[in-house]
């Protein structure tokens, strides 16, 4: 599989394979002025941005990881009081990972585990 990112001002419209056997091939043609092609890597999806040499997380991903951070924070509140739960120091530690998740290098490619 070979895919590839078509970017126009900046940001990841879709993600193209170009094995796929029913591609949409005035774009590999360069029909389209304007549009970028980039070799997908990462975790990266539409409507993350691009400025010319670097790839980054959109508002959208973002959003959409923050979201996730708080369900699983949510998920577990119930836990908090139950100190004598035998995965309470587990729990505890996963959703201070949780909370410092957003500050950290790895956001949001990488999530943390859950125990």
């Amino acid at each position: 599989m070979a895919l590839f990112f078509e970017i126009q001002n900046g940001i990841i419209n879709n993600i193209y394979d170009v094995n796929d056997p029913q591609p949409d091939f005035d774009h590999f043609e360069g029909y389209n002025e304007g549009i970028t092609w980039l070799e997908h890597s990462g975790d990266y999806d539409a409507g993350d941005l691009y400025d010319g040499t670097t790839l980054s997380y959109g508002p959208g991903t973002l959003a959409k990881a923050r979201e996730w951070r708080n369900s699983e924070l949510k998920e577990t509140d119930s836990i908090v009081a139950i100190t004598d739960h035998s995965s309470h120091t587990a729990l505890m530690s996963y959703r201070q990972e949780l909370r410092d998740w957003t500050d950290t290098s790895d956001f949001p490619a990488t999530k943390p585990t859950k125990p």
